[in-house]
């Protein structure tokens, strides 16, 4: 906010620190334009690919869009951050050529990707790993220590200030004002609120007993509501008191906080959000092709050093495609935001936990699958 032949025994994901992608220019006397990737005189993928979806992963994909571009100058991508609850609806309707969703499709939704994309319906490819920040605005204070209850009992309402003792009893030493508590979900459907609303159901369940969902649940007594992640994020930097959830990336100057977990407290980190996916497993039911990738996330973990607020953005393609050009292009930029290069440039530009080697080879084993439609 994952693959049905995915899921043996073994961790789908194991990821190391993020490492620094260090681009050395070298200075030549040769005639051959040094300014020119060999990548790209090589290219003859063409055409333009289009897309909509996650705003999680909106600057990762900016990184994406580049440096495909770069190695391939007769194509082009364009995608247009709406919330993957629009991405879906988009690629379900034929409109886009790919999603970038948070949030796989249920069985509903699968069933319904047969009509646009065959009959082996679409496929879910894990392009962007990261944890959800838990962001407040609060003057003179950068981090607290939350547990999932009293996280559940603010964004339901039951807690209305900040000095609250269920909030003030975790973090002995910080000086806690009476401020109002102001909280902001997303107004959209978004794959990031159903993967908080997944945390908070099966972390605090006697607390969050609403069913985990894309689109905020009605009814709750407080809060407030923006669309998109830059919208819920500035309306929190603009509201002393105000606290939301958004991907890691985006929280700018807010204060974070530190999760509960195992009886320690976790700060939101890439290293951390990896942890917690480790242990995932393959989402079963509905029409999933065999390489699909789509993954249950285990929300309740207690396990050291894991952060579970997190999220797994997928892009979602369909299986088969109209003609062999279109089939190219899919596969070439699906290559590359798995490959090694693709994964460093999104882990640079937000902070992302990189696929491991062991996954990036599944995902192009998948890719390899998209075909003509017959």
């Amino acid at each position: 906010m994952l693959v049905q032949n995915l899921g043996r025994t073994t961790s789908l994901l194991s990821v190391s620190a993020v490492a620094v992608l260090a681009l050395a220019a070298c200075g030549t006397d040769s005639a051959a334009p040094a300014s020119t990737p060999a990548a790209a005189s090589e290219s003859t993928v063409a055409g333009t690919l289009s897309g909509a979806g996650a705003s999680s992963q909106d600057s990762a994909m900016q990184a994406w869009i580049a440096g495909f571009g770069e190695a391939n100058p007769q194509a082009a991508v364009q995608y247009s951050p709406d919330g993957s609850g629009a991405g879906r609806e988009a690629l379900l309707a034929g409109g886009v050529q790919f999603a970038g969703s948070d949030a796989y499709l249920d069985e509903e939704e699968a069933a319904a990707a047969e009509e646009v994309c065959g009959p082996e319906g679409a496929l879910h490819i894990p392009a962007y790993i990261s944890p959800i920040a838990v962001a407040f605005q609060l003057e003179g204070i950068r981090e607290l220590n939350l547990d999932a209850d009293t996280l559940a009992a603010i964004f339901r309402g039951d807690i209305t200030v900040w000095n609250d003792p269920a909030i003030a009893s975790q973090n002995e030493g910080v000086s806690l004002p009476d401020t109002p508590i102001t909280a902001v979900h997303r107004g959209d459907e978004s794959g990031t609120t159903k993967n908080f609303t997944e945390y908070l159901a099966a972390a605090a369940p006697e607390i969050w007993t609403e069913k985990p969902s894309g689109e905020w649940p009605a009814g709750l007594p407080n809060g407030e509501n923006a669309s998109g992640t830059g919208g819920v994020i500035s309306t929190v930097t603009a509201t002393e008191g105000g606290i939301t959830y958004a991907d890691a990336s985006a929280a700018g100057n807010l204060g974070t906080v530190r999760v509960e977990v195992g009886g320690n407290y976790v700060p939101v980190s890439a290293e951390a959000a990896a942890l917690a996916v480790e242990s995932s497993t393959p989402v079963t039911g509905g029409n999933r092709p065999a390489a699909d990738m789509a993954m249950q996330l285990d929300r309740d973990t207690a396990e050291s050093g894991a952060y579970p607020v997190v999220l797994v953005s997928y892009h979602i393609f369909c299986t088969g495609y109209e003609d062999q050009e279109t089939v190219d292009l899919v596969r070439a930029f699906g290559d590359y935001v798995v490959s090694e290069e693709g994964q460093a440039a999104a882990a640079e530009a937000t902070g992302s936990a990189p696929l491991s080697a062991a996954l990036r080879e599944r995902a192009v084993e998948a890719l390899e699958t998209i075909s003509v439609r017959s």
